[in-house]
């Protein structure tokens, strides 16, 4: 309540809440998948793994202020005796997006979102790992805005994700 009485929680610009608003409502697993074709023969392999790891990032809207933000990493180990495991995660996160302008909102979607999430899949990933048996995998940064800089030059980039289909 404001100093006369009136009450200001409804009026956005009164309440000092005016202007572009982003922000992060939940994050989840989507889906985890892990091989390890190879064990418990291959915890004895000779020689270093080599190591592929491939980031996708999609998003579809959910409604006119809330966007879900899909971050999915593939990690395949191999070596010369053949694949030791490969992990998939795919990673979810609600936004909120209010206020934005289709740029904004595809630079907080698809540079600031996967940078805010990247602790916990880094986390996760490197867990999953270690369960498997092998030495847990530690990410390196990425930059995803230098990243969003340099995709954001193709026209498909950033298309939507198709809707959820079914409960896989």
């Amino acid at each position: 309540m404001a100093e006369d009485g009136t009450d200001n929680s409804q009026n956005p610009a009164l309440n000092g809440a005016s202007g572009p608003q982003a922000g992060l409502i939940s994050q989840y697993v989507k889906d985890l998948s892990v091989e390890n074709p190879n064990a418990p023969d291959s915890y004895q392999w000779p020689g270093q793994l080599s190591f592929d790891v491939q980031f996708r990032a999609e998003s579809r809207q959910l409604n006119e202020e809330v966007h879900e933000m899909l971050c999915t990493y593939t990690i395949a180990a191999k070596a010369e005796q053949g694949t030791a495991y490969l992990v998939e995660l795919a990673y979810g996160a609600l936004v909120g997006l209010r206020g934005m302008d289709e740029e904004q909102t595809r630079r907080f979607l698809f540079a600031d979102t996967p940078r805010m999430v990247f602790p916990n899949i880094r986390l996760i990933l490197g867990n999953v790992i270690r369960d498997a048996g092998y030495p847990p995998l530690v990410l390196e940064p990425i930059d995803f805005a230098g990243l969003y800089d340099q995709q954001s030059q193709d026209p498909n980039f950033g298309a939507a994700m198709p809707p959820a289909e079914g409960n896989a």
